[in-house]
Formats: structure tokens, sequence, C-alpha cells
């Protein structure tokens, strides 16, 4: 098998892993073993713990001891028996540590995978800017894929899922020792400091970077919220006899991967975007889009409503990469070279990490705030529409104050990754 060809199974395995419960899970703990809504965002949280610690340490790890793929096999190993131990839980306390120590062997593989995949390009002598974006999309079309398996298979309402993750895991964690090898890189070694993107901190000293660093963490909240809810909100539709029958609750992960494929088309559009409105107008927009992903699920249903809840999905596209991708690639004009690895890591810190954390038990309390429960933690009524109603002003509230808080002025020609 050609060098391209193994790495797009490398990619598409890699996010296969997380498609296979990351949106549906939320449904499953909610439906079937009785979370409340602020034990689920908790459990979505531990994401934006792992991402705060993890990929630092590894980062480290693989840049002075252990090769990438080697290090990429055996965080898999252990994200296949924590997933595995997971599924067999039905407690909250057992449930939230045994996510938490996945995501810390997770969430570190996706930038080993990026590693791993950059070097064997470059000693290929293909072209990275050209070759890798293609293979990565075959990650997404992995991540989507899970999603279908777990939906068709009626997966997503059991633990089953969990087992798809964790044999999934497997097979990549194997896969991960017959990669080409990447051993630790000769050049100088990176600080700890680097590595958990602090010495990008003198960025601080503009005004501009702080409003820029302060709205990613709060547009980072928003990230994890319909990956915790959409299929707890989708599948509670079943209760209403004249939806239950319906595509949408029937297959409501297959409804929410629209959102995936959205997004796949959305970072096509982002060179034009960017220099036809510049990264101020981009990152608007990209609030103005999670204003209709919350307001959409807000007023839409799975019947005569589905075109609304499948305009949110599309319109996810926009929320997501316009800020996400976007913001990477100002930080990425902004920082000096010197500090450009730190800079990115820092941005992914403050999204993934502190908004992820600060979204999970933000967006529980108020899940909770409108649900009803009876004895023994079982759900009676939940306000739905009133939930994603204050989804969207927070993301309202933030379209109003980012542009008076980030002054920015856009120059066409300036908005070029330096080389």
């Amino acid at each position: 098998m050609g060098i391209k060809n193994r790495l797009i199974v490398m990619s598409f395995l890699q996010f296969f892993i997380w498609g296979s419960w990351l949106i549906s899970l939320g449904g499953y703990l909610g439906r079937v073993l009785n979370f409340e809504g602020g034990q689920i965002g908790s459990i979505f949280a531990t994401l934006g713990i792992a991402s705060l610690i993890m990929p630092g340490i590894i980062g480290i790890i693989a840049d002075k001891w252990i090769n990438a793929e080697r290090l990429l096999g055996i965080c898999h190993l252990f994200g296949a028996v924590a997933l595995f131990y997971a599924s067999m839980l039905t407690d909250y306390s057992h449930m939230y540590w045994a996510m938490l120590i996945n995501l810390f062997f997770y969430m570190p593989t996706i930038s080993l995978n990026y590693s791993v995949a950059y070097n064997a390009l470059e000693e290929h002598k293909f072209d990275i800017i050209k070759d890798f974006p293609p293979i990565r999309t075959f990650g997404t079309v992995g991540f989507i894929v899970a999603m279908w398996v777990v939906d068709l298979s009626g997966f997503k309402n059991t633990n089953a899922q969990l087992y798809v993750g964790s044999v999934a895991s497997l097979v990549m964690a194997l896969y991960s020792f017959t990669l080409p090898k990447c051993p630790p890189a000769k050049t100088e070694h990176k600080s700890w400091l680097s590595a958990f993107g602090l010495d990008a901190l003198v960025l601080f000293k503009s005004k501009k970077m702080i409003a820029f660093f302060l709205f990613s963490m709060l547009l980072g909240a928003a990230l994890q919220i319909t990956n915790s809810y959409g299929d707890l909100f989708i599948g509670s539709f079943k209760d209403i006899p004249e939806y239950a029958e319906s595509f949408g609750v029937k297959h409501s992960v297959i409804l929410l991967s629209i959102s995936q494929m959205s997004e796949t088309l959305f970072i096509l559009t982002i060179p034009f975007f960017l220099r036809k409105f510049g990264i101020k107008r981009v990152m608007l927009m990209s609030m103005l889009a999670w204003v209709l992903r919350f307001g959409l699920f807000g007023i839409g249903n799975p019947g005569n409503g589905l075109i609304l809840l499948i305009l949110s999905m599309i319109v996810y596209g926009m929320a997501f990469d316009f800020f996400n991708i976007s913001g990477s690639l100002f930080v990425e004009t902004e920082a000096k070279p010197e500090i450009r690895a730190s800079a990115q890591g820092l941005f992914m810190m403050l999204t993934n990490g502190l908004g992820a954390i600060f979204g999970g038990y933000a967006s529980g309390a108020v899940v909770d705030f409108y649900s009803v429960y009876g004895e023994g933690g079982k759900l009676i009524n939940r306000s739905w529409p009133t939930i994603w109603f204050i989804f969207a002003a927070y993301a309202l509230v933030l379209a109003i104050v980012f542009p008076i808080v980030f002054r920015y002025k856009h120059n066409a020609t300036e908005l070029k990754v330096h080389h």
C-alpha cells in the first residue's frame, strides 16, 4: 500500500474512534442511564481538561524520547481499555473518570497523528500543503461513517457505541506500530513553557490579542454544547406521538452528521471569505452562525420543522470553521515565527481547553435549571426551546460586544500565512 493510502487509513481510523461516541453519548447518558444535564455537561467538560493538560506533555515526550508513531499506538491502546471499561459502567462518578482517562489518552493523539503524517510525507518528498488536506478530509469521512454505523445499528441508545470506539481504538493502536518511523527531532527541543503555549503570553501585551483570545475562549464554550445535547434533544421528541416514528427521531445521529458534512464544505470557502472580509467580519459571521445554530434548534422539530433542524446543521459548518480555522490562521499571521507554534498551542488551550470546560459546566447548569426531575433523578420535563434560546442569546451577546472590543482593520494583502 502506498504511503498516502496508509496515511488515509490512519486519518480515517483516528476520527472514526471519536465519531463512534462523541455525538451519541449524551443521548445514551440522558435517555438510558438517566444522567442529569449537569452530569452530562461535566462528562463532556473532561474533553477540555484533557485538551488543557495532555497534548503539551505528550508533545514533549514525542519531541525528546519516544517515536511519535509508537506513542500514538500506546495512547490508543490505553484509550481502548478506558472505552471498554466505560461501556460497563452505569453510574456517574465512575463514568466521569473513565471518560476523563480515555480523553487524556485520545486528545494528544490528534497532533501525534498530524506529526506522523507530516513526517512521512516529507520523507517521501510530497508537498505537505497540497497533499495533507485530502488525507485529513478522510478523517472527517471516518467520523461521519462512525456516526452512521452507530445510528443504523441501533447502538446510539446502548453502551455498544463505546464497544465500537474501543475496538476501533485497538485496531488503530496495532496499526500505529506499523506506520513509518517518526523519531524525536534532532533539533533544539521544546521547553515545557512552549509546549503549553506559555511563551506566547507575550502576545497579551496587545489589546487586540487580549480581545481575540478572550473571545476564543468564550466561543470555545459553544463548540461542545450541541455535541453534548444535540442527540438527547432530538431524541426527546420520541415522547410526542406525532414525532415518535419520524426519520429525525429514529436516525437522530444521521441527521446530526449533516453538521460534519457542512464543516467539510465550509473549510473550502475560508480563503475566499478571509480575503474578502477579513478576520474580524469572518469571526463575527461565526458568532451569528452560532446564534442561528442554537435558535433554529429552539424552533425546529423532526416533523414539519425538520427543514429548520437541517438548516441548523448546515449553518454549523460556518459557525465552527469560520472561528476555529480562521482563528488559527489569524494567530499564524500575528505571532512572530519563534513563538508561532506556542501561540497555536495557546489558541487551542483556550478554545478546546478552558472554553470546553466552561461550556460543559455552564451549559449543564442551564439544562438542569430548565429540567424537572422526579424520584431517583428520572426526568419529568425539560424546556428545550428555552434552553436553546438562552444559548442563542449568549452567542448574540458575543456578536454584539465583539466588534466593539476587537479593534482590527482588515488589509486584504496582509492575511497571508508567513513562511
